[in-house]
């Protein structure tokens, strides 16, 4: 019987799916590129987890490494010419170093395509992942009443 660790989900997790940890299935797909992209997904995970070590990795939406605190910090999606990190609430968080550099338009998210050769601000990146897991920890804690937030209509 396989263990999990205390950093893992096991609700609807890969490892129920698949046999495998979503660590396991990340090292896997990291491997398997063997390229520049393997290497950048690599440097930006050892990143992630410097930056938040609780943080918890998952495997989702078939095949795409996904980083998690009190919600979706980041996703790690690998393609032909880019490595992209996609980070859900993007478009709320501070970005001095201006790294996002994709899906600038959109309402919610904003991205950083890495290209071969590029070279990653190691500190602006973990500045970003505290600073999604600080949104997500701040919006979970406002959502939490302190008592009841629905008073009985007859109080």
């Amino acid at each position: 019987m396989k263990k999990a660790t205390a950093t893992l989900k096991k609700s609807g997790s890969s490892e129920e799916k698949d046999g495998d940890s979503p660590s396991r299935l990340i090292d896997a797909r990291i491997e398997e590129l063997s390229d520049w992209r393997g290497e950048m997904l690599a440097r930006v995970r050892t990143l992630i987890r410097q930056a938040e070590p609780d943080v918890v990795e998952e495997w989702k939406w078939r095949g795409v490494p996904v980083w998690e605190h009190a919600g979706i910090i980041c996703t790690g999606e690998t393609y032909k010419s880019v490595v992209k990190l996609t980070f859900a609430k993007g478009a709320s968080l501070e970005d001095p170093s201006s790294l996002f550099n994709s899906s600038l338009d959109g309402n919610t998210r904003r991205a950083i395509d890495f290209h071969e050769g590029d070279e990653v601000d190691e500190e602006a990146l973990k500045a970003l992942i505290r600073g999604a897991v600080t949104l997500n920890t701040s919006k979970r804690a406002a959502a939490r009443p302190a008592g009841s937030r629905k008073k009985p209509s007859n109080a």
